[in-house]
Parts: structure tokens; sequence; C-alpha cells
């Protein structure tokens, strides 16, 4: 809304610009004009457009928390020294385990052969005797023996064989692959973590916060417009500040004109009274009467001039223009200062409604309510969703490798549930809910005081509207006077000093005048400033 009201003030602004009189000539400007550029220069008006402009991030700023939350963390750790998991004659035994395997077996092998051999030699003796009885013994075998070539020929064999050597095995010999896969192992136990790196991926989505995200929402959205009413009630100051010194020149501007014609109408006089002195009509006490009152409109018109430039410098100052600009006002020439548009007066409740005032204190106990209940919250269960991707390098998934795995992925809920603090959340939930109370009892005395504001603003502007009557009919009385009075010099009827105080009753009428006017055009500014309206 107010981006939108800017938007509308830069444009009137623009149009009014280009509507001027080159930069080196004077400018004339409207009363818009004056109002849309001390809007666009006032350095408390800026600042209250960026606490705007903040209270919407604020705004967006809390809006973010009902989305999830993703972060990426990303590690590196250099160490000084390596990790071992098995000490340094452990690591020794585990490189030379093949040798001590082999060494290990051959000796049990040895000790085996020679009980095998003893064995089989006996048993082979013994054999071999028994047949060699049978067969003597035996007439039957002995002739079986004798026509059997194959029986000559094994025994034969079994005679002549070592049974020793049947015992004697040959071993592979494995200390070589025994003592690389020892190595492997020794290796796998002295991994290398002299670099680590570390990857993490997580998202947390919240779930249930007891309140605090809904109502931390309520409470941008109420700053924002807290912010906006503090916006509004800066801009009807500056409104009414230049409203005042626009009128202001106004009326100073009248009055110059008003002393310049008083001067005039004097030294007309004067040349006529000193046409008659000469001709011996009237004396020269007449003419030194004309002439203090013609010195006294020569300060007059000086003082006025003077009064003009500083009120001119002066809307300067409150519009953004060097002091020293050439500026006219489009109702500095008028012979009387317009009146001033009203509308019906506004309701009590209308008033309430609009002014910046009580809007900000009816913001700032909604806003302390609010408060008070994301206090409260903080007392209450969070529960959120949690997902995390992880990757290490080195990484354990298959033992300790050096290398980067496809990472690991879990996910959780998580579940807070305060129990005791030294009942701060309580007391910080009673302070806000005090703080509201503050403020609603600060509104009720603003919308008094506003109530007293309006009554007295209306007096006041009904009293200048009828002091503006009233100057205005003494004006035409002292103009008629006037009238009167210079054709009755004229005619010779009329003394000087009737005509003197003839022009100085004109002169005090038409300024009476000019300043009942202004006086109702600041009444109407301050009124409207008390009724809210923009």
């Amino acid at each position: 809304m107010s981006k939108g009201r800017n938007k509308q003030r830069l444009a009137i602004l623009a149009a009014g610009l280009l509507t001027l009189v080159p930069a080196a000539a004077q400018q004339r400007l409207t009363l818009d004009d004056c109002r849309e550029m001390a809007l666009q220069a006032s350095k408390d008006l800026e600042q209250a457009r960026t606490q705007v402009e903040m209270a919407g991030y604020d705004r967006k700023i809390a809006l973010a928390n009902y989305f999830p939350s993703v972060s990426a963390t990303g590690a590196y750790m250099y160490n000084n020294r390596d990790i071992a998991l098995v000490d340094e004659f452990q690591s020794s035994m585990l490189q030379s385990a093949g040798s001590i395997m082999q060494g290990v077996v051959e000796g049990a092998a040895a000790s085996m052969q020679e009980q095998v051999s003893g064995a089989m030699s006996q048993a082979m003796t013994g054999t071999v005797t028994q047949l060699m009885t049978a067969i003597q013994t035996n007439p039957a075998l002995a002739q079986e023996y004798m026509s059997s070539p194959m029986w000559q020929t094994v025994l034969g064999m079994l005679q002549k064989m070592d049974p020793s050597a049947l015992g004697q095995l040959q071993l592979p010999d494995i200390s070589e692959p025994v003592n690389a896969i020892g190595a492997d192992i020794d290796k796998a136990l002295h991994p290398d973590l002299h670099n680590i790196w570390l990857g993490v991926v997580s998202v947390q989505q919240p779930v249930f916060a007891g309140g605090k995200i809904v109502y931390s929402n309520k409470m941008a959205a109420l700053a924002e417009d807290l912010a906006q009413s503090r916006y509004d009630l800066e801009e009807t100051k500056v409104v009414l500040d230049v409203d005042q010194a626009y009128w202001q020149i106004v009326s100073i501007a009248g009055k110059k004109r008003l002393s310049e014609s008083y001067a005039d109408l004097l030294h007309t006089l004067q040349a006529d009274v000193d046409a008659s002195v000469r001709a011996g009509v009237m004396t020269e006490s007449d003419a030194l009467q004309i002439k203090v009152k013609v010195n006294e409109a020569e300060m007059l018109r000086t003082k006025a001039t003077n009064g003009l430039t500083l009120a001119k410098m002066l809307l300067c100052q409150r519009i953004g223009l060097p002091l020293d600009s050439e500026i006219e006002l489009a109702d500095e020439n008028l012979d009387v200062v317009p009146l001033p548009q009203r509308a019906g007066d506004k309701s009590l409740e209308d008033i309430w409604a609009d002014r910046p005032e009580t809007r900000s204190l009816d913001l700032a106990s909604r806003l302390y309510d609010a408060k008070a209940k994301v206090t409260r919250a903080d007392g209450l269960p969070k529960v959120a969703l949690t997902a995390n991707w992880m990757v290490s390098n080195p990484n354990a998934f298959n033992g300790i490798q050096n290398t980067w795995n496809g990472g690991m992925l879990n996910a959780g809920v998580m579940v807070n549930v305060p129990l005791f603090h030294g009942l701060e959340n309580m007391n910080k939930y009673k302070k806000a809910k005090a703080e509201a109370s503050l403020y609603r009892t600060q509104l009720e005395d603003a919308k008094q005081m506003i109530q007293l504001q309006v009554t007295r603003e209306r007096k006041a502007y009904d009293e200048a509207l009828e002091k503006l009557s009233m100057a205005q009919a003494n004006l035409e009385s002292a103009e008629e006077n006037l009238r009167t009075a210079t054709i009755g010099f004229e005619a010779g009827v009329i003394s000087t000093a009737t005509v003197l105080s003839a022009q100085t009753a004109w002169l005090s009428a038409h300024s009476d005048c000019l300043d009942a006017g202004t006086e109702l055009q600041m009444a109407a500014a301050a009124l409207r400033q008390a009724e809210g309206v923009r």
C-alpha cells in the first residue's frame, strides 16, 4: 500500500516538475507539489519508509519457518599422526605370519614323518617275514609262489624297498602368500587418517512447534502494519508543516503587496499635499505627517520583503530545494486567501480508526498478545522431521577405505519436550501479557486525548471562520470609509489626518483579513490532522 502511494506521488511530482519553468528561472509550485516534494525530501519519512521495508523483510523471514530447512556442510581435517589398531609387535607378527607358519608346519611335518617312517618300516619287515615263513612251511603256497612270476616280483620289490622313504612328504612353501595376506591385514589395521573429508546434507521440517511459527508470522504482520502506521503519522506531520509554511508565504506575500499599495496611496497623497502646500492651502505640518506615514509604509514593505524571503527559504528547506531557489506559489498572488475545502465532521469511531496514533497502540497491544503466545509456545513440545545424507573419505562401510563411497542416508523424527527451566517461560509469558495490557491502557488514554484534540481543533476552526467573516465585514467598512474620506479630501472638506486615519484603518483591515484567511487554512490543516484525514 505504501509502495503504491509512493509511486503515485513520484508520478505527480514528476508531472509537476515538467510543468515548471527551466531551472534557471522561477519555479511555480502548487500546494500539492509542495506536499509531494516534502514527502520525498523528508529524512524522517525516508527512515520510516526503511523501517516499513525492514518490517516487510521480517514478515518474509517469519514465513520461511513454514518451509523445510536444507543445509549442506563440508569439512576437512588434517591429522599429523596416524591411527594404529595394533601395536608394533603385533604388526611385525602379521607381516611375518607366513614365515612363522611355514617353520611351524615344517617342524610338525618332520616329526610326523619320523614317526610314520618307523612304524611303516616295522610293519613292512614283519609282513615280508610272515610271507616268507608261510611260503616255506606251506607246500601249497610254495608251489603257488614258484609257479607265479607276479608273486615273485612283488615279494622281491618288498624286500628291496626302504620303508623309511614312505614317510617323507614334500610340503609346499606357504610363507610368501601368507606374508602377503598378513601385510594386507596389517595395512587395514593402519588406516590412513591423515586427511579426512566429510560432507553432510541435512533437511529439517518442523511439524509442530507449539504454535510458535503461526504466532511469529502474526507478530511479523502486525509489526509491518505498525511500521506503516508510524510512517503515516510522520507523513501527517510533514504535510501539516508544509501547509503551514505554504499559507504563511501566501499571507506574507499578501501583506507585501498590501504595504506596496499603502505606500502608493501615501505617495499619491503626499504629492497632493505638497501641491497644496505650494499653493498655500495646507501647511508644512500636514506635509510632515504624510512624510512620517510614508517612511512607516516603506519600513513595512521592507519587513514584508525580508519576511517573504525567509519564509520561502523555510519552505525550500522543507521540500528539499536549495535555500536560494527562486520559487513562486500558485496562491501567492491571490488578493484573498481561499476558503479551505471541508467535508462533514467524522464520527469518533472513524477518527480513532484513521488516526495513526490509535492504530499504532492497537497494533502494539495485539502484537504483544501474539508475543505472549509465542512465549507460551516455548514451553510446549516440538516435533520435527529430519533427514541427513552423509559421505566421507575415508569411510568404514566396507572396512576402512580411503575412497568416496555412495554415502549414507538416515531419516527420523525429533521430539523436544521442555521440562523445567526455573519458570522462565511462565514469567516471560506474564511479562508479555502485562505489556499488552499496558498498551491497551495507553490506547484508551489516547482515545480520550484525541477526542479532546478534535473538539479543540473544531472550536478553533469555527473561531477562525467567524474571525474571517468579521474581518471581511471590517474590510468592507474600511474600504468604504477610505473611499468617502478620499472624496472629501479632494473636495477640501476632509482633513489630512482624517484621510491618513482612513488609510491606516484600510491597511489594518486588509492585514487582519489576510491573517484571518491564513489562520483559517492552518486551522483546517490542523483539524484534518486531528481527524485523521489524508
